[in-house]
């Protein structure tokens, strides 16, 4: 979660203890700052129970990063300079299990790949979906090919009325069977 969002939460948070020391009750509550009915009736009883203070977030849960706030800056220079300036030649993305490797030969700490994602996200860098062209790549042979070309290639088509669909309806009694497979009743058993 961002900074921004932990902000907003807190003074959500706020706001519905205010509303409790007023004595609205948490229904009421959790409608007016906009939060489940769940959300309030437990932050109801944590205000009876410590009042505002017990509301006030304990920073953001899970597990603290395994990397000073000092060494936080260097993952984010690395991760402003190409893979190739850190050995990987062949493609110049980064994925989240090649920022966990110089993040490894650097700090002496492993990350796994879900935890070099979150690490990314801590940073401000998101997932992005590379854009796969060449980089020699031609514009303008491209539209041509694609006016020219492809309009030969690709084919008329189906035709519009090709296509086969129908309703299915239910079948009136006098075109079912009069019996059907295992329909031996009327037949004694030995």
């Amino acid at each position: 979660m961002t900074a921004a969002g932990r902000q907003r939460r807190e003074a959500v948070r706020r706001q519905a203890a205010e509303l409790f020391e007023q004595k609205i009750k948490p229904l009421e509550v959790a409608q007016r700052v906009r939060v489940s009915r769940k959300s309030a009736y437990r932050w109801h009883q944590l205000w009876r129970d410590g009042g505002i203070e017990a509301l006030v977030s304990r920073g953001p849960s899970g597990s603290r990063c395994r990397l000073s706030p000092r060494c936080l800056e260097k993952p984010a220079a690395y991760l402003e300079e190409a893979p190739n300036a850190h050995g990987w030649v062949e493609d110049q993305v980064w994925t989240a299990a090649r920022v966990a490797t110089p993040i490894g030969r650097k700090f002496h700490v492993s990350y796994s790949v879900s935890g070099a994602t979150r690490l990314m996200h801590r940073l401000g860098f998101s997932p992005q979906v590379p854009v796969r062209r060449v980089a020699e790549r031609d514009e303008e042979a491209v539209k041509v090919w694609k006016e020219a070309t492809w309009v030969e290639v690709k084919g008329p088509g189906r035709p519009a009325g090709a296509t086969s669909a129908s309703r299915t309806k239910q079948a009136s009694p006098a075109d079912r069977p009069e019996a059907g497979p295992g329909d031996d009743a009327h037949t004694p058993r030995s």
